[in-house]
């Protein structure tokens, strides 16, 4: 049995799809992560990549299915399915590798406003620090300044702030602020989920083509008088 066989093709399109469910796995399982500890300064891009692996998660399935049963139908909506979640992919993945660290910040600002008190207090207490801090170089207040009249909360506010920090009486507070440490966890989920995207992207590329080479096969199995 040579490997350009029906026998070699329907194992490298299994084997292959095996990969894009450990891929699909990965990609939810590191947006659901960053989405969890509270990294707003990304939303669309995290939420794509997490729609990205559920529907690398499908498609692997639906290409083990067919290629097992070599089921015509389920093939061929199988090469188009997976060639569009390759441009999806492909597109998320250069969309996160690309985001520089001025635009988290910006959109880091931006996002955290949005977020409730119960979240920014959750996050507070795991991340332990208090407020969102000014930009790299700007010293922390004596005091903490009062709220705006659109309602966003001073860089430090150690009245409200739930993080274990003991405050010195009349002190500057010791809790670090939380922007440094969420764009540090921020930039490692992008190059994580851009990295792994990006290589991983052009795999789908050779699915398509086994998917298609492996359609136009006879299954040995079936009656030779029949070729699908």
């Amino acid at each position: 049995m040579v490997c350009g066989g029906f026998a070699c093709s329907r194992n490298a399109l299994c084997a292959l799809n095996v990969v894009y469910v450990l891929v699909g796995v990965l990609l939810v399982g590191v947006a659901g992560w960053a989405r969890g500890l509270g990294m707003g300064s990304s939303p669309p891009l995290l939420g794509g990549a997490f729609a990205v692996g559920v529907f690398l998660l499908l498609i692997a399935a639906l290409g083990l299915l067919g290629a097992l049963r070599h089921h015509q139908v389920l093939l061929f909506f199988y090469v188009l399915i997976l060639g569009l979640v390759f441009l999806c992919q492909l597109g998320v993945s250069c969309a996160c590798l690309a985001l520089g660290r001025e635009a988290q910040e910006r959109l880091l600002r931006s996002a955290w406003p949005l977020l409730s008190g119960g979240a920014r207090g959750e996050l507070q207490r795991r991340l332990g620090c208090c407020g969102l801090g000014e930009p790299p170089g700007t010293p922390p207040p004596a005091s903490p300044a009062p709220l705006s009249p659109s309602g966003l909360e001073p860089p430090w506010e150690p009245q409200n702030c739930p993080a274990r920090c003991q405050f010195p009486p009349g002190g500057v507070p010791p809790c670090p602020p939380c922007a440094p440490q969420l764009l540090q966890h921020s930039d490692q989920a992008l190059k994580i989920l851009g990295g792994v995207g990006l290589f991983f992207s052009f795999t789908e590329v050779l699915g398509v083509w086994l998917a298609l080479r492996f359609r136009n096969q006879r299954d040995p199995r079936a009656n030779p008088g029949a070729f699908l």
